[in-house]
């Protein structure tokens, strides 16, 4: 009884003690976790921090990598571009220019892009839970006390939540707008003013400012208002699905007045085609850009008082008006003296004496010029275009040899590359933007307004400008300029500046067709169009003059033929800003008054008293007088004086083929010889033989 009250008892205390026990050991524990919990959580921190890095490090290398490709694929398709021009010359395809291959490149790349490749979607970087009740531009999330920004990319659809990978992949070969204003359209722009032939374009000043002036506002106008009728028949029919106001029409046509007939003016290069109608085409497609230009800021600047912004508002209407005025002078004024402050650094140093230098510099200061009047406000294809015209007229004297070579040609070559890339890239968007709106109604609208629109700017200014010229612009001249209103680079890259409206996506994806549309079919035709108008081929830009020998008598050149602009113009550029900004033209100690001789001695090089005897002027030989002009028509030579004379046989054929589908037409070209030609001896002055 002892033993066992005694066993009974032991194991009743060691019950008692059990719990104790327990109690204390978790209090241990507890203890140590304290102890230990700041040490092990920083350990955890510090192991999803390197985590962390090692995964955004590997998105960045993809991102790197995916940039490249995107690249890659637009390299690839300029160089089966070239490949495919070199061979279309090789066996003389004139029926699909460069600019149309490059167009059908860049569709075939897209179709791929869009339907042949799927990334696989991650889930887990996916948060689909975050709601707010707006669209900011920019969000910063708090995630375990770290700040991480986000950046607005775009609206998507219910419908694609479940291909954001496939969206991201479109949206890296989807290029911000800002780079065709800032990189790709500067050369392009320049180019036109630099290469410009100002022989034929002064000839022909008067009818090319009202082509790009006058008739690019009765077109923006005649587009606008047609548009307005189809938006509101639309809306009448309930096809409209957003706000489409009477502003947005006139946009749409101002933007699609901008004319772009790079493959009808390549063609006629080619074939050499009369130079007064490349004169008219070529001065009016290089102006109006900058007219459209202008005028698509000052219709988005319109903003009348109120809460309605899109009333009828006369004083609205006149300072959209005063803005399109100061915008452009600003702009002109802005262009001319940069290209003057180049012309004056060249004449008063001897950059000369090292070429890499002198082109480097002549270089940054045309590009310059684009973005210091996008950043004053004002409009940079304006700027650059006569920033180019007055560094062709004045800076390019001043330059060496080497310097004048490597500029031409290196203008040339971007001028090249970034036509060809924006037209490969208009291919590519036609599958890769996302936010396409095509209307039906809308489309066919707008084919009809701009057919329309082209035609008020056509022949009713030809016909106004037949009034006062000489050599008129004939009816086979005004069905070719109709023919040759192509719509390219400066329309599509207008329209993708902006497409954050339900109307300026349906825009853009409008006049995505149109520009298609323009370049192959028109494009295409040219040669067809040319044959059927009966308009010479084969005449020889460099020795041609400003008259058109037509089906009736030759015609004959005086003076006054000339613009009596220009020859105001001539005068005081060949007296006094020749001689101020370059090294040829007569001293100004020979033209200015006595008064002024230490100016005139100062701003007069030592090369212009060493040329005195030999002064020699591109441009001299636009005045022209009776007896300066022979025609060689055949094989008969026509005389201004009337007198004809048989001109001996040549051993070349004077004829040309234009060969085209599965006819074959031969015009004669003709030839025109003036006195005063580049490869003619240079001007001596009368002075120095005494």
């Amino acid at each position: 009884m002892g033993l066992n009250w005694t066993a009974s008892r032991g194991r009743g205390a060691t019950g008692a003690l059990l719990p104790l026990l327990v109690v204390s050991l978790s209090a241990c524990v507890c203890v140590c976790r304290a102890s230990s919990s700041p040490r092990q959580q920083q350990q955890e921190e510090e192991e999803d921090s390197a985590m962390e890095n090692i995964v955004t490090e590997k998105k960045a290398e993809e991102s790197h990598r995916q940039d490249s490709a995107d690249l890659l694929i637009f390299i690839l398709l300029l160089t089966l571009t070239i490949l495919t021009i070199w061979l279309f010359k090789h066996r003389r395809f004139r029926f699909l220019h460069e600019t149309g291959l490059a167009m059908i490149y860049g569709l075939l790349v897209g179709v791929v892009l869009r339907y042949g490749i799927h990334v696989p979607r991650d889930i887990s970087n996916v948060t689909l839970s975050c709601h707010v009740n707006a669209s900011p531009a920019t969000l910063l999330v708090q995630s375990r006390g770290k700040f991480y920004e986000y950046t607005l990319k775009g609206e998507i659809s219910a419908s694609e939540v479940d291909d954001v990978q496939d969206n991201e992949m479109l949206r890296k070969v989807t290029f911000d707008p800002e780079v065709f204003f800032n990189i790709l359209l500067p050369p392009i722009i320049f180019h036109a003013g630099y290469s410009l032939k100002r022989r034929h374009f002064f000839r022909n000043m008067g009818s090319i400012l009202a082509y790009a002036f006058l008739g690019t506002v009765f077109s923006c106008f005649v587009i606008g208002l047609l548009m307005y009728g189809c938006v509101t028949l639309m809306k009448q029919m309930g096809q409209l699905g957003g706000e489409f106001f009477f502003t947005d029409c006139l946009f749409f046509g101002a933007i699609v007045s901008a004319t772009d007939p790079v493959t009808v003016l390549a063609i006629f290069n080619e074939l050499q085609v009369d130079v007064d109608l490349y004169a008219l085409l070529f001065g009016e497609s290089v102006l109006n850009d900058a007219v459209a230009v202008v005028l698509s800021s000052s219709i988005v600047a319109y903003q009348p008082e109120g809460d309605n912004s899109h009333t009828f508002e006369v004083v609205a209407l006149f300072n959209s008006f005063g803005m399109f005025l100061g915008i452009f002078s600003g702009s002109f004024a802005l262009g001319v003296a940069t290209g003057i402050v180049t012309a004056l650094v060249t004449k008063f140093t001897k950059l000369r004496d090292f070429q890499l230098l002198e082109t480097a510099l002549f270089f940054l200061m045309s590009w310059s010029t684009f973005l210091l009047a996008e950043a004053c406000g004002f409009t940079g294809v304006v700027a650059v275009l006569f920033c180019g015209i007055t560094q062709a007229h004045y800076t390019f004297n001043n330059l060496s040899p080497e310097s004048q070579d490597r500029t031409k040609q290196l203008f040339e070559l971007l001028n090249f590359l970034a036509e060809n890339f924006i037209f490969s890239y208009m291919g590519l968007t036609l599958f890769t933007f996302q936010n396409h709106i095509f209307n039906p109604m809308f489309i066919v609208g707008a084919f009809l307004a701009v057919f329309l629109g082209r035609a008020a700017n056509i022949y009713p200014l030809s016909f106004l400008l037949n009034l006062g010229r000489r050599n008129k612009i004939r009816s086979n001249f005004q069905h070719m300029m109709m023919f040759a209103g192509l719509r390219g680079a400066m329309t599509f890259a207008l329209s993708i500046r902006d497409t954050a409206t339900y109307a300026r996506q349906m825009m853009f994806s409008t006049t995505l067709l149109v520009v298609f549309f323009t370049v192959w079919f028109f494009g295409g035709g040219t040669t067809q169009m040319l044959s059927c108008q009966r308009i010479r081929v084969g005449v020889d830009s460099d020795q041609d003059n400003s008259m058109s020998v037509g089906e009736g008598p030759e015609r004959q050149s005086t003076k006054q033929e000339s613009a009596w602009l220009f020859r105001i113009w001539y005068n005081f550029d060949h007296n006094y800003l020749k001689p101020i900004l370059t090294h040829s033209g007569p001293p100004l100690t020979a033209t200015l008054p006595a008064c002024c001789g230490p100016l005139a001695r100062f701003l007069t090089s030592p090369q212009a008293f060493e040329n005195e005897c030999q002064i020699k002027d591109d441009d001299s030989d636009l005045i022209l007088t009776d007896g300066d002009v022979n025609l060689n028509y055949g094989d008969i030579t026509v005389s201004t004086d009337g007198t004809r004379t048989h001109a001996a046989a040549v051993a070349d054929d004077p004829d040309r083929e234009l060969a085209y589908g599965d006819h074959e037409l031969v015009m004669r070209g003709t030839r025109l010889v003036l006195p005063m030609d580049d490869s003619e001896p240079p001007f001596t002055d009368p002075r120095c033989r005494l």
